[in-house]
């Protein structure tokens, strides 16, 4: 029977695609984590591991971890945007990720903006998020400059 180091030695060192999304669904986060690490692992399996739940320490750093993967793709990035939105909106502190989706050009920059008015968002995380975002190629930024202000441009009018 493996042991959970079996497991964890795996996750750093596999390449067969079945194999890492079949460890995605281990219980040990720190498996998770090095899944999150290892560049062969399979979107499918990194899109599970977004939603994979533990503590916040632990949590936080895996969505860290996925935020900061180079090859991550949309649906990658997508579901690790909404599994740290949904950290934000229970109060919990993922700031680490936000700040590296911000600092990416892929995601939507009103989306990950929008990560800032939930209600884990502190004012520290706000200022960065800002300072992220008007860092981005010009492309990329949100209209109405530094904070992506939208005064004029709201539902009400």
């Amino acid at each position: 029977m493996p042991t959970p180091a079996d497991h964890l030695a795996l996750a750093r060192t596999a390449r067969d695609g079945a194999v890492l999304l079949r460890l995605a669904r281990s219980p040990y986060p720190f498996v998770w984590q090095a899944l999150a690490a290892n560049p062969h692992t399979p979107a499918a399996a990194l899109v599970e591991l977004a939603g994979a739940r533990d503590g916040p320490h632990n949590d936080n750093r895996l969505l860290r971890l996925l935020a900061e993967r180079p090859d991550a793709g949309p649906v990658v990035l997508r579901a690790t945007l909404a599994a740290v939105a949904a950290k934000l909106a229970e109060g919990e502190r993922p700031y680490a990720a936000v700040l590296t989706l911000a600092g990416r050009p892929e995601p939507d920059a009103a989306e990950v903006a929008a990560l800032g008015t939930l209600p884990g968002a502190s004012a520290r995380l706000r200022r960065g998020l800002a300072r992220r975002l008007a860092a981005r190629p010009p492309a990329y930024r949100l209209p109405g400059g530094e904070g992506g202000r939208t005064e004029g441009n709201t539902a009400e009018g």
